[in-house]
């Protein structure tokens, strides 16, 4: 799955337009390296999103075939401190 779809699919980033725009500016890093939205994601991946104020890193435990319901989106991944 691409990242850009990741983040919104787990509600990371709420709208895919905003996780591009995020992705695109480096903002957005996959093990440490920076990510370009149409990298693919897997499993056990860290993801680290860069906001103004605070940075948010996330271990990715499952990667979904297709769109998740609200209730399952928070068991796509392990907020990591």
């Amino acid at each position: 799955m691409r990242l850009d779809k990741f983040l919104k699919v787990s509600r990371l980033i709420k709208r895919r337009t905003v996780a591009n725009e995020v992705s695109d500016t480096g903002r957005v890093l996959i093990n440490n390296n920076p990510a370009k939205p149409a990298k693919q994601v897997k499993e056990n991946d860290i993801i680290t999103i860069e906001y103004a104020n605070r940075t948010v890193r996330a271990k990715i435990l499952k990667v979904p075939d297709g769109n998740v319901s609200v209730q399952e989106a928070s068991s796509l991944y392990e907020l990591i401190n």
